[in-house]
């Protein structure tokens, strides 16, 4: 669930304008719900600094604190959408409705407000 959120936070990133490249990093322990850990590198192409993406993705409260629940909730991934995925891999991809809620962009204007765009 930890892929499919930063491949979701990534492009939701770009697509706000807040970088043209990102990578981000999650860091999880066991018997710990929230990430000990959230990195966030824009590679020197970020419209703001990095660490305020980072305070963006924290308080975005519909995230669900990153808990693996919460990850779980926000993209749907316990409905029954795989099937779709077990060929040609999970990433970069378009479907029909909502197959793939990890490459979703409905969290620009909440990134935006979220570091003052």
């Amino acid at each position: 669930s930890a892929a499919y959120i930063t491949r979701y936070l990534a492009k939701n990133i770009v697509a706000a304008g807040l970088a043209s490249r990102v990578t981000i990093q999650l860091a999880y322990a066991i018997g710990v719900s929230e990430p000990l850990s959230l990195y966030v590198d824009t590679h020197g192409t970020g419209t703001v600094d990095d660490a305020a993406i980072e305070d963006a993705i924290r308080g975005i409260a519909k995230l669900g604190g990153l808990t693996p629940r919460g990850i779980r909730t926000h993209l749907g991934l316990n409905k029954p959408i795989y099937k779709q995925s077990a060929a040609y891999g999970h990433f970069g991809r378009t479907a029909a409705g909502d197959a793939f809620p990890w490459e979703r962009t409905d969290l620009v204007d909440d990134l935006k407000a979220a570091v003052g765009k």
